[in-house]
């Protein structure tokens, strides 16, 4: 089984507590700095959607929002929870072409193996309008980690430039947060918001 393969069987088979965890956690202050660079109606990719927390908070704040992802016992508890269908898609099947306004990718391109990441980064350029706005989180730290059945790619301040600036993007907001669900409190992650150049 594929790196992919392993995160996914977890998410399929740990789908209501990874729901449960996860769905009320407040994403809020990252999601109106995201927005604050998204014209209100824009067009919004949720990829990697998981509990569907996030698009439905830009759904009910007026945007478009396609949401997927990879697993699907994540897409069917989502699709509950924002109201409409969440597409099952993994990121190397993406094909979007110039569809969006703004890509959302919450801590999800973190269980792409770091080799296959700027490949991954390239469409989600693509997916993009011109001048288009990426979002994406990485838990903080460097290379890849196994913590308990999944496997991570982390990065740094320092070592996510690169990543975004190689896919053709320009990076806006490089920040550094902590985690926002109860007890995570000594877990960092890293935050990019960047600009299809």
């Amino acid at each position: 089984m594929s790196m992919n393969d392993v995160n996914v069987e977890y998410y399929n088979e740990n789908a209501d507590a990874f729901f449960a965890g996860s769905v009320g956690a407040d994403m809020s202050y990252m999601r109106d700095k995201f927005i604050s660079f998204v014209p209100a109606g824009s067009s919004i990719l949720d990829a990697g959607c998981g509990s569907g927390r996030d698009s439905k908070a830009f759904l009910d704040a007026g945007y478009e929002v396609t949401p997927f992802d990879a697993s699907t016992e994540m897409c069917k508890r989502a699709t509950e929870h924002i109201g409409r269908e969440v597409l099952n898609l993994r990121f190397e099947e993406m094909t979007f072409d110039g569809e969006f306004d703004a890509v959302w990718a919450c801590a999800s391109l973190l269980h792409v193996p770091v080799n296959e990441l700027p490949e991954i980064m390239k469409k989600m350029n693509k997916a993009l309008n011109d001048g288009g706005i990426m979002y994406a989180s990485f838990k903080y730290g460097e290379g890849t980690k196994m913590r308990g059945d999944r496997k991570f790619s982390d990065f740094n301040e320092k070592s996510v430039v690169p990543l975004f600036e190689k896919a053709g993007f320009t990076i806006l907001v490089n920040e550094i947060s902590t985690d926002c669900r109860p007890g995570r409190d000594d877990e960092k992650w890293i935050n990019v918001i960047a600009k299809r150049k």
